[in-house]
């Protein structure tokens, strides 16, 4: 099944945020399953790209321009070698979200807890949201 998932593209001067469709296998009928199936595309990806990296990559200059607004023009090549175990990714991402360190959006509508529900439909948007802790004293 593809799913739309609102991604920030760090450094745009345009939109901020896009939607990319994902590839997932089945169809997630609670969040957590929508979070191990999230997860497991983003791995098959990741290992994808660790298995036939690119021969020759250049950087345009509207690639280094956006790439200058986050602070950091690099090619987005991983150096590692290492690839990612997906029960590992899998067994983080749930914690994380348990954790409240990310929160879930089907269509604007926050996604609670894991064991809720959902029904998506070809037209669904997600958007996962990374919360950042502010640090700094209470006085």
């Amino acid at each position: 099944m593809k799913i739309k998932v609102n991604l920030k593209s760090v450094g745009k001067k345009r939109q901020s945020v896009e939607p990319v469709a994902y590839e997932i296998e089945g169809t997630p009928q609670t969040v957590r399953e929508l979070i191990l199936a999230v997860t497991q595309a983003g791995v098959r990806g990741y290992n994808g790209r660790l298995e036939s990296p690119e021969l020759l990559r250049y950087l345009t200059k509207e690639e280094m321009e956006d790439k200058s607004q986050s602070g950091k023009i690099a090619f987005g090549v991983n150096y590692g070698e290492k690839k990612a175990e997906l029960s590992k990714a899998q067994e983080n991402a749930v914690q994380c979200f348990e954790d409240g360190i990310y929160r879930i959006f089907l269509d604007e509508e926050p996604l609670e807890n894991l064991d809720d529900g959902i029904f998506i439909t070809e037209e669904s948007v997600f958007t996962f949201v990374r919360l950042t802790m502010l640090a700094g004293r209470m006085w």
